[in-house]
């Protein structure tokens, strides 16, 4: 097989590349990598790191938000720090003791039917990239069948779970958590959306359904805030969320 100047071996399946990112035909240079496959890899590997300890502007979020009309509550989890955070998966999943008190005094009187909370989770990029969109395309949808929406709830340090704590305080039918997801070699900005009918304190992950690869490079935000309207919509109507509810079920499209 002849070689480039470079000394790599050209990869007759390199056309493929352009169908996918993920990592494919990189070619060889004797028994490794070339060069700039090995550099690009590096280069993703370190953007993943960075993404999840980034943090999470919670201000210029919550002005995203506002520029919306929608009103917003920060909280904060149990975990005191980032470090604390991803080593006491625990703490991320409570919120602490001062949050709880703020929450437990912003209860409505009439139960919401459900509560945004926006969350750093393990990609704080995402959710400042991609979170206000998919709140500002799905709300109105909401608001304009009669769904009464608390504030939006903005989290640190928080794990999907948090949403539990959250929906029980405030009242809410149902939780949506958006949250970014753990970073990818090619993805390190992924959003997730988790929701939960009846949230509360010891809901399992079987009780959620996730929407995720919330990007514009995967599921855009258009697009998302169209199947989460119809998993809302029906998860209201049955009562249920989690694995009693697919969405295949509802018809959602690909």
């Amino acid at each position: 097989m002849k070689t480039s100047l470079t000394g790599a071996a050209p990869d007759p399946w390199a056309a493929l590349r352009a169908l996918t990112p993920a990592r494919i035909a990189l070619g060889r240079a004797g028994q490794s990598l070339p060069t700039r496959a090995h550099l690009d890899f590096q280069l993703a590997h370190a953007r993943a790191r960075d993404a999840v300890h980034e943090a999470l502007d919670s201000g210029r979020l919550g002005d995203a938000l506002a520029s919306s009309g929608l009103e917003t509550l920060p909280v904060r989890s149990a975990a005191p720090d980032r470090v604390t955070y991803l080593q006491r998966p625990d703490l991320g999943r409570r919120l602490d003791p001062a949050s709880r008190a703020e929450l437990a005094a912003a209860a409505p009187t009439d139960p919401a039917d459900a509560v945004f909370v926006v969350a750093d989770g393990l990609s704080a990029r995402a959710a400042q990239s991609h979170a206000a969109t998919l709140v500002a395309a799905l709300a109105p949808r909401l608001q304009e069948v009669g769904w009464r929406l608390a504030p939006v709830v903005v989290a640190l340090q928080a794990r999907v779970a948090l949403g539990d704590e959250i929906g029980a305080l405030l009242r809410a039918r149902l939780v949506l958590v958006l949250l970014g997801e753990r970073p990818g070699l090619s993805a390190p900005d992924s959003l997730g959306a988790y929701l939960t009918w009846d949230p509360r304190p010891g809901r399992t992950d079987a009780e959620r359904n996730c929407v995720s690869n919330i990007r514009p490079e995967g599921l855009v935000p258009a697009r998302a805030a169209d199947r989460l309207y119809h998993l809302m919509l029906e998860a209201a109507r049955r009562r249920l969320s989690g694995v009693a509810l697919k969405a295949d079920d509802l018809m959602l499209g690909a």
